[in-house]
């Protein structure tokens, strides 16, 4: 039970900084407090696991056609569905969700290169 639980904790502190940062960086992104960025974070990886794997199948034509960039506009509808979620936490426009989401998982790939 505790091996399983380290390393998923580990990576909620890691999707957690990374929205910090971006909420720094993205002035159209914001967060009411603290609870509602670990909130978000949380479900951020719920969506990453459940909901983005269906949209990525359902798009899956789009996605071959665009040679996988249309994968970025999946990404920023992840993040804008959270934010449609998670009281306290909002993106101002589809734009600053994409860039955003294109921050977040090269942050995200950064810091777990390094620490992980």
């Amino acid at each position: 039970m505790m091996g399983n639980l380290v390393p998923f904790l580990a990576q909620w502190g890691l999707t957690s900084l990374s929205l910090w940062v971006a909420s720094y960086l993205f002035s159209g992104l914001r967060f009411a407090d603290g609870g509602s960025l670990l909130i978000a974070a949380l479900l951020l990886g719920f969506a990453n696991a459940v909901v983005k794997p269906l949209l990525i199948l359902f798009t899956l034509p789009l996605t071959v056609l665009t040679m996988g960039l249309f994968l970025l506009v999946v990404n920023a509808l992840v993040l804008m569905l959270v934010s449609a979620v998670v009281s306290g936490f909002t993106i101002s426009s589809f734009w600053t969700a994409f860039f955003a989401s294109i921050f977040i998982s090269l942050f995200s790939l950064f810091i777990s290169g390094i620490l992980l």
